[in-house]
């Protein structure tokens, strides 16, 4: 089974699924959206970031380097910047280690119609891991969504689905040649993927993002009328630049 890195764990969630949710990222997409939020989800790979906002020259974290001039990721820059400059990105947990941090907010999931909900980065790079994550909170009685961009061989999809009561699907766009301008790949696996769910009876929930210049109007439009045709529930989700500081600082590190 191949083990994704995590790069967050967010409790308390309302904008991952409904109720309160606690959101687990992967890190690792085969996409390359242009706007995307979360670019410390991009590599599959461990990165340390260095917000240079943050930052105020004390040199501490020089004082404990021993990597002599190539990173190892060692984490004492992390531990011992005193203002949160600096952050590794990605770490592995064991199965049973995050079913045990999920489940304490079980009462919050019961209460509000909440659960579990697989993100990333893209979560579906790692479908036997999402499975048995999945099957382990669905023991618990947590409710389970996967939130993806659907861009994976089907196959991996079937290993989930017995587990998963929601997929939150990325829709960026219908058109093929403008989706392949803004995400580096077309999107004919990613459509004939949610179609195939809807024949399995899956609950979905299409997203889009709002991106200016890339998917307003026309290709909205076209968007909202795709879903209504198949009883789709649609969100429009506006776009935020919170992932350029992020971005930026992975690659002052």
């Amino acid at each position: 089974m191949r083990e994704p890195f995590i790069f967050d764990i967010n409790r308390c969630s309302v904008s991952d699924g409904p109720g309160i949710r606690t959101t687990v990222f992967f890190k690792g997409c085969n996409l390359d959206c242009f706007w995307c939020h979360n670019p410390e989800g991009k590599s599959a790979l461990p990165e340390l970031a260095r917000f240079e906002e943050k930052c105020v020259g004390c040199g501490a974290c020089a004082t404990v380097c021993t990597s002599e001039g190539e990173c190892r990721l060692c984490g004492r820059c992390v531990e011992r910047c005193l203002n949160g400059a600096r952050r590794i990105y990605g770490r592995k947990y064991e199965i049973g280690e995050l079913v045990e941090i999920i489940a304490a907010d079980k009462p919050y999931f019961d209460a509000t119609g909440g659960g579990l909900t697989v993100s990333g980065g893209e979560c579906m790079l790692y479908p036997e891991y999402v499975a048995e994550l999945s099957r382990a909170c669905a023991e618990l009685g947590i409710s389970v969504a996967v939130d993806t961009a659907g861009c994976v061989p089907y196959s991996d999809f079937e290993k989930v689905l017995p587990y998963v009561d929601l997929f939150l699907y990325d829709v960026k766009c219908l058109d093929p040649e403008l989706h392949k301008r803004g995400t580096g790949t077309y999107n004919s696996l990613i459509l004939q993927n949610l179609e195939r769910l809807l024949r399995d009876g899956k609950r979905i929930m299409v997203r889009t993002p709002v991106i200016h210049d890339f998917n307003e109007g026309e290709e909205l439009e076209r968007i909202k009328v795709f879903c209504a045709e198949r009883g789709l529930e649609h969100e429009l989700l506006p776009y935020h630049s919170f992932g350029e500081a992020k971005g930026r600082a992975i690659k002052k590190h």
